[in-house]
């Protein structure tokens, strides 16, 4: 094994900054939502608040909903609301030509959509009147796309038609990538712009092709076609978009080309409206954006075909399975099938599909960046501990879920899954198992998770992706050295590697680029430059060797990357010392909630403590991650300690002179 000299203990130290004049992050405009419907509720008011960090109230913006089922009413045609431009209790459908409908009644719970608009989210009427476009009982599934108003990112305009072709103000203060606008005073269609479309129009409520009809009428002066401005957009005299006295609403949604000005240091783009090429191949057409998205609106330009919007809430997964046939366009209820995944650069066609990559079709897209941007302050935002006692245990965590690992404490395997790779897989960190199909998790869920079937009586560790904190990555292996981008934005300091598809060990990166060790075995650390290619890792890729168990060519293999977030989680190493009371420092300030630990010098199990089974001065419950037996709960590991966690004398965990590797969360 290589020796861990002061290179290996700097990686262990190294923290991320922050600029002074920081831009907003993506979760403070955008949004998506999942719920079930309250409304209808016999005898009583079944109101929903939608909490999801975006100001409306201050702002302004819009909230699409669309049922993602096949419930009664009107759930499936797809409700656009705006403040203030529309109005409380006033909507549209992007499937339908109808004028702007207003369901307020004089009871005021009774609102079809949003009833009031508020700091952080929005909330929804009860629809006990018969209508059930966004919280109706008999529809139970809801998904909501949160859009506030920002500079390069996305605004709303109202205006007034008079007949004649004219220039309209708008804020978005950068390039339009695509615009629909829809009179709301009479019927019409959702005209809608594309820059990479650019002197054609199409409708957001059809699938006709992309034409050059009567464009200059549309978005121009009546003799040009004129594309919009960073602070104008042109209609001419057509009636759908400016006939004189009638009311419209204009969408507006930007894009970014390394101006974005987003994020800690106001230097990210977050949203990119494009084009793209199909070749007919399910291994083809991969787009790079610069990011990875967590929304896309894909349609085909050159032949007639639907709108598409897919999101990595309902699925948008690591082997391209998406709930993908939520289409703007009509009221047809989600379906899944394989068409695109996400990479994290951008994203990859991995179907023949005419609707997403026929050979040589045009396709345009909008792609919305994943959040966060910045690293966490409060480890209560992207990590969470839940001891049930039920199986089907809903948890609360007031976050999106990206990762979890539940271990039953009577004795069971670890089971590991994540969002990238959806609901139905799971591997154990106590096993070289490839990934199996069972319906333990559910991540399809806002600000929580459910753990199913796992245990009666277990404990669910649970993560969410963000920057300096942890990272997922999902990869195909090609038996050569290589890097793979990653989004953590700082070096990882230790990383868990895993094929997916076939039985191969865990490889685990812990700080030295000629090591490994094994998350399902007891080993020490191993010497070999076949894993990581005696490259170390940086900020923004990881390098591989040619190692089989995590490079093999046309494997398929998911990362997951931990780094130190001050005050949130730590990274590091010590040296034991055999005797109680050996502190480790994490630079938190009110201990360690969870604490795993392992030898690497020698053998030594993967230890795991945690708060909510206790870490106490006293015996400790502590469950090994490599094992299967039942926890133990007579014997003493770590006691509490405010700047992280203290040892005891335990040799697992303390020998004297032996080297041990932790991580820990605030």
């Amino acid at each position: 094994m290589a020796s861990h000299g002061s290179s290996f203990q700097k990686v262990f130290l190294g923290a991320a900054g922050s600029s002074a004049s920081a831009g907003v992050d993506v979760d403070a405009v955008f949004s998506i939502d999942l719920w079930d419907g309250t409304g209808r509720a016999s005898g009583s008011r079944a109101e929903q608040t939608i909490t999801n960090g975006i100001d409306f109230s201050t702002n302004g913006g819009m909230v699409y909903i669309k049922g993602r089922g096949t419930g009664t009413g009107n759930g499936n045609r797809g409700l656009i609301t705006s403040t203030p431009e529309l109005g409380v209790g006033n909507f549209l459908y992007t499937s339908q030509t109808s004028a702007k409908n207003s369901n307020q009644t004089s009871n005021t719970y009774a609102h079809t959509g949003p009833n009031q608009y508020n700091t952080d989210g929005f909330k929804l009427g009860d629809e006990r009147d018969g209508w059930s476009a966004a919280n109706d009982i008999s529809t139970p599934d809801y998904v909501g796309y949160s859009f506030r108003k920002a500079p390069k990112f996305f605004d709303v305009v109202a205006y007034t038609g008079n007949g004649t072709a004219r220039e309209i103000a708008h804020n978005l203060g950068t390039t339009v990538g695509f615009m629909t606008i829809k009179k709301t005073s009479q019927t019409g269609d959702w005209m809608s712009f594309h820059r990479s479309a650019s002197g054609k129009w199409l409708t957001l409520n059809g699938t006709d092709a992309a034409t050059t009809n009567v464009a200059a009428e549309v978005f121009g002066n009546d003799s040009s076609y004129i594309a919009p401005s960073s602070t104008v957009f042109s209609v001419g005299s057509e009636t759908s978009v400016n006939a004189s006295n009638q009311t419209y609403v204009a969408y507006l949604f930007a894009h970014n080309n390394n101006d974005g000005g987003f994020g800690p240091d106001s230097d990210a783009d977050i949203i990119k409206c494009d084009s793209y090429t199909g070749n007919g191949n399910a291994t083809g057409t991969v787009v790079n954006l610069g990011f990875e998205p967590q929304w896309l609106l894909v349609r085909r330009t050159d032949s007639g075909d639907a709108w598409h919007i897919v999101d990595n809430m309902r699925g948008f997964t690591a082997d391209g399975v998406i709930a993908s046939n939520l289409r703007p366009n009509n009221s047809d209820a989600e379906g899944s099938a394989t068409r695109v995944k996400p990479t994290s650069t951008g994203f990859q066609l991995v179907t023949t599909d005419n609707e997403f990559n026929a050979n040589n079709g045009t396709y345009i897209y909008v792609a919305i960046r994943r959040g966060p941007l910045a690293a966490p302050d409060d480890a209560d935002k992207v990590f969470d501990i839940d001891a049930g006692t039920t199986i089907n245990n809903l948890i609360t965590t007031g976050f999106n879920v990206d990762m979890a690992i539940a271990k039953g404490r009577n004795g069971t395997s670890g089971y590991l899954g994540s969002r990238l790779t959806g609901d139905t897989k799971f591997l154990q960190p106590n096993a070289a198992d490839a990934d199996a199909d069972y319906d333990g998790f559910s991540f399809d869920i806002s600000n929580g998770f459910k753990q199913n079937q796992i245990n009666a009586n277990n404990i669910t560790f649970m993560w969410k992706r963000a920057p300096s904190f942890f990272d997922v990555v999902c990869y195909t292996g090609t038996g050569s050295a290589r890097t793979i981008s990653h989004n953590l934005g700082v070096v990882p300091e230790m990383m868990w590697v895993k094929c997916r598809s076939a039985a191969t060990n865990w490889g685990v990166y812990y700080g030295d680029n000629t090591d490994y060790m094994i998350l399902s075995s007891d080993g020490a650390g191993q010497d070999s430059a076949n894993f990581w290619n005696d490259t170390s890792p940086t900020a923004s890729v990881f390098t591989l060797g040619s190692e089989n168990d995590i490079n093999k060519v046309n494997r398929n293999y998911i990362a997951y990357l931990f780094a130190t977030a001050p005050g949130v989680s730590k990274v590091g190493s010590y040296t034991g010392n055999a005797t109680d009371n050996h502190v480790i420092d994490c630079g938190f300030s009110s201990g360690a909630r969870f604490v795993l630990i392992k030898k690497f010098s020698a053998a030594g199990e993967w230890f795991i403590v945690d708060t909510v089974r206790g870490i106490v001065s006293g015996a400790d419950p502590f469950l090994e991650l490599n094992l299967t037996r039942a926890e133990i709960t007579n014997d003493d590991i770590v006691d509490p300690n405010s700047s992280g966690f203290a040892l005891s004398s335990r040799a697992d965990c303390n020998a004297n002179n032996q080297t041990y590797i932790f991580y820990a969360i605030a």
